[in-house]
């Protein structure tokens, strides 16, 4: 179970953070681009079925743990981290702005510090990271919305990525953890993964079966075969998906964990304050949303 090694140094822990933040910010953008094609809940799929079988491939080795019942935090893991938190991401991004979404995505320190305090005990609520969270909140925003012409609230949407950000906040609870169980990192990552794909079963019934969810941009799972051939056809859509599931979930998953482990869960997530600035960028040139300076 445990993986002998020496413990990385904090400019490691940086490093992987900063590739990890850098290439989350990117993945809104991809995702809004392949909204054209496919449904939220499709995206999500596809991304985490080709992150599990490339953390196969890096890692071909069984996790082995010493109780049974650490299996919950890998299953609450990959419920709150993945399932829950990448599927509002994605449907978010349909009702709202991928500006938006990553602002308010950037909350996500403050959930992270609370269940950290309330749960692990651990005292990061005070005045100090308050007032540095409001700071860089408030910084964040205006880089990301220049101003009130560039703001446009959108209810659904909104809603849907603040429930990610508190998802987050428990996906970080469980990895700090499994970080202290001392697994292999890519087995671990690849095991959180597996229990997302099992949570993700009831809704790929649900968007296949079920009538409603057919006119739901959200839930809808296509299975015919002409549709699939035709949107599988295009390249675009497997460079987004190649990105989104090798890059962005494999890689930068287990990346994330390795920089938590050594930095500790609230400082590396305070990293997030700065994916909606790589957002932005790649949102103006890729989707042309304005930058309204």
């Amino acid at each position: 179970m445990s993986e002998n090694h020496l413990s990385p140094r904090p400019v490691t822990g940086f490093m992987l953070a900063a590739f990890t933040i850098f290439i989350w910010g990117v993945t809104f953008v991809c995702t809004k681009s392949l909204l054209n094609d496919f449904s939220a809940l499709e995206i999500l799929v596809v991304r985490f079925v080709l992150a599990y079988v490339s953390l196969w491939i890096l890692c071909p080795h069984a996790l082995h743990l010493a109780r049974k019942r650490d299996e919950l935090l890998f299953f609450a893991a990959g419920l709150c981290g993945v399932t829950v938190y990448q599927f509002l991401e994605n449907a978010a991004i349909l009702f709202t702005s991928a500006s938006n979404v990553s602002i308010i995505v950037a909350i996500c320190p403050i959930f992270t510090a609370l269940t950290a305090q309330i749960f692990l005990h651990e005292k990061h609520i005070t005045p100090f990271f308050v007032t540095g969270f409001l700071i860089a909140i408030t910084g964040v925003a205006l880089v990301s919305f220049n101003g009130a012409a560039a703001f446009h609230f959108s209810p659904k949407g909104d809603l849907m990525a603040l429930a990610a950000a508190v998802s987050w906040g428990f996906y970080s609870l469980f990895v700090s953890k499994i970080n202290a169980l001392g697994c292999r990192n890519l087995a671990a990552t690849r095991r959180i993964f597996f229990y997302a794909l099992l949570c993700m079963i009831p809704l790929v019934l649900f968007g296949a079966l079920s009538p409603e969810a057919r006119e739901n941009q959200s839930f809808r799972v296509i299975f015919d075969a002409a549709v699939n051939a035709e949107r599988f056809a295009r390249p675009i859509n497997w460079l987004n998906l190649l990105f989104l599931g090798v890059a962005a979930s494999a890689l930068c998953f287990a990346a994330w964990n390795v920089a938590c482990r050594v930095l500790g869960t609230v400082r590396a997530t305070v990293g997030i304050y700065l994916i909606p600035v790589v957002t932005i960028i790649f949102a103006y040139f890729v989707l042309g949303e304005k930058i309204t300076l």
